[in-house]
């Protein structure tokens, strides 16, 4: 079958869980509206549909659900895409979209806010993806060398900025006082209080970035090869690296600023879809995009669905560590 008509029917068939499972979600809460109700709602939205819907249930799915529903989209969307890109840069199926200290500059950004008020609008968001964007090209400056970036070095260099940021979050948790609950809350993954706007910023910071991976994703199949192969073949290898880490850093920058660290969503949903689709970035990229938004709307409606609200990241990682233990068990885990 060619590429084409594979990527066409597994984005068609994604496309469609991703709407099933919108609809699912939207009809889950604590006050019960029917999936038939809810496409009414959703549709009455755009001009020209109307529904006899209550307007209770019109403002619950369009204020309070949708929005939470577009957020998860984008930020499962975001995660998955730049965990693609990290296996397949490293050249390593451990490799997540964090393991250049993304998400622990994140996390000191965010804490500080909390910790240290400051009298800005977003101060959180803002402090949370400029700490991530600095721990990134932090990581990059520092494995950089005479115009070379070993991936061996820069590994390493994210393992011990990863270290050091995490003391900084402790020493802030420690001084923390009543914030820390907040703190500490963040610091799981959530989904709360989603707002139009918040999806809508993240989604202007994330379908460029996007784009501009899914443009590249030919140079990034022929990296698989090795760095002196790739040169061999036309491709500029340090060039094609600083986008690939660039963007993909920063699509991992925009999900945790606005909903905090959630774990595995990156690292398990583009094992699965390599799995179903092959190690083609053409393909698995896209597709990993789609199941990844599916994935973390599913997991957040679980969060919501109990009695007590738990953060979505806690079901992510309950979900994703055991399945990824199965994958290790199984020796499904290969190297992209």
């Amino acid at each position: 079958m060619r590429l084409s008509v594979r990527t066409g029917a597994w984005t068609g068939g994604l496309v469609g869980a991703f709407v099933a499972v919108t609809l699912a979600s939207s009809a889950v809460g604590p006050v019960a509206i029917g999936v038939g109700s809810v496409a009414e709602i959703a549709l009455s939205a755009l001009p020209g549909f109307v529904t006899d819907a209550p307007a209770s249930h019109r403002t619950i799915v369009l204020s309070v659900r949708l929005p939470r529903i577009a957020l998860g989209a984008v930020v499962g969307f975001a995660l998955a895409s730049a965990g693609t890109v990290m296996q397949g840069f490293f050249r390593n199926p451990m490799a997540d979209p964090s393991i250049v200290g993304v998400s622990a500059g994140a996390a000191a950004g965010a804490v500080a806010a909390i910790v240290i008020p400051v009298a800005i609008p977003f101060a959180l968001p803002v402090a949370a993806f400029a700490g991530a964007l600095c721990a990134a090209f932090g990581v990059y400056l520092l494995a950089s060398e005479n115009g070379r970036t070993p991936v061996e070095t820069l590994l390493l260099a994210g393992v011990a900025v990863q270290t050091f940021l995490g003391a900084v979050v402790s020493f802030l948790l420690v001084g923390a006082g009543r914030d820390i609950r907040e703190a500490i809350y963040w610091l799981m993954g959530h989904l709360q209080h989603s707002t139009w706007t918040e999806a809508a910023v993240a989604g202007v910071v994330v379908l460029p970035g996007f784009l501009a991976l899914l443009v590249h994703a030919r140079d990034l199949n022929v990296l698989l090869l090795g760095e002196e192969d790739a040169h061999a073949l036309g491709i500029e290898v340090e060039r094609t690296k600083r986008l690939l880490l660039a963007v993909a850093s920063l699509l991992t920058a925009a999900a945790v600023a606005v909903a905090g660290v959630i774990g595995f969503v990156g690292l398990v949903v583009p094992h699965v879809m390599r799995l179903l689709v092959g190690p083609d970035h053409r393909i698995l990229l896209p597709t990993s995009a789609l199941a990844g938004a599916s994935f973390l709307v599913a997991t957040d409606t679980v969060a919501r669905a109990g009695a007590a609200e738990l953060p979505v990241g806690i079901v992510t990682a309950a979900i994703g560590a055991p399945f990824f233990l199965y994958l290790l068990r199984n020796r499904e885990v290969h190297t992209p």
